[in-house]
Parts: structure tokens; sequence; C-alpha cells
């Protein structure tokens, strides 16, 4: 990966980050539902949440842009980019299941966000 990113690149992976970030918070969804249900009566009850399925399609579409998005760039690029889904993922928790986001855990966030700006950014 040479220069400034495509706008193909660029949208492939908007599009990870968008439907990764939107399958585990599905999946957090699905896992958080109320309930004292354990081991296969769990299982049962998640099965018939829309979230659970949603978190799948989320993964199938993931699957579609990541191959897309690594067959346009190198792959020690590609995944030190994918790395910003981390910092969608964790922010995500903050925003709709109120995680918290202890002083080291936001000190990681501007860490890995800045690894991700410099390789993005690279010349």
């Amino acid at each position: 990966m040479s220069g400034e990113l495509s706008p193909l690149v660029l949208t492939l992976w908007a599009l990870n980050v968008l439907v990764d970030s939107g399958g585990q918070l599905a999946f957090k969804a699905a896992a958080s539902q109320p309930g004292e249900l354990d081991g296969m009566a769990r299982w049962r009850f998640m099965l018939g949440k829309p979230w659970l399925w949603i978190g799948m399609g989320c993964y199938v579409a993931e699957f579609i842009f990541w191959l897309a998005f690594l067959s346009l760039v190198p792959l020690s690029d590609g995944v030190l980019l994918g790395s910003i889904n981390i910092v969608a993922i964790m922010i995500a928790g903050r925003i709709f299941f109120k995680e918290k986001l202890a002083p080291l855990r936001v000190a990681g966030i501007v860490l890995v966000s800045i690894g991700v700006a410099v390789v993005g950014l690279k010349g």
C-alpha cells in the first residue's frame, strides 16, 4: 500500500468496521437478555432472539468486506488498520451498554488510534 488509501479501500475498511462493531453489539445484546437460564436452556433462549441472528448476518457481511479489503492491501497493513475495530467496539460498548472505560483502556484507545493513523497515512 503506497500513499493514500483509495476510496474503494476506505469504503471497504469503513464497512468492515461498521459490520464488525454491529455484530459485536448484536451478540452482546443477545447475551445480555434477562433470564436466569443455564446451559442449553440459555442457548435455546438466545437462538429465539433476533439479536443473535443479526450478529451472525453482520459476521457474514464482515467476512465478505474483509476479504475484499485484504485483496487490495498488504496483509500487514490490513491487519493493523483492522485494529481500529477494537476502538470502535470499546466506544460502542460504552455508549450502548454503559460499560466503563478505565484510564488504561482510554490510553489503549489512543495508542491504537495513533497506530492506525500512522499505518493509514504512511507514504
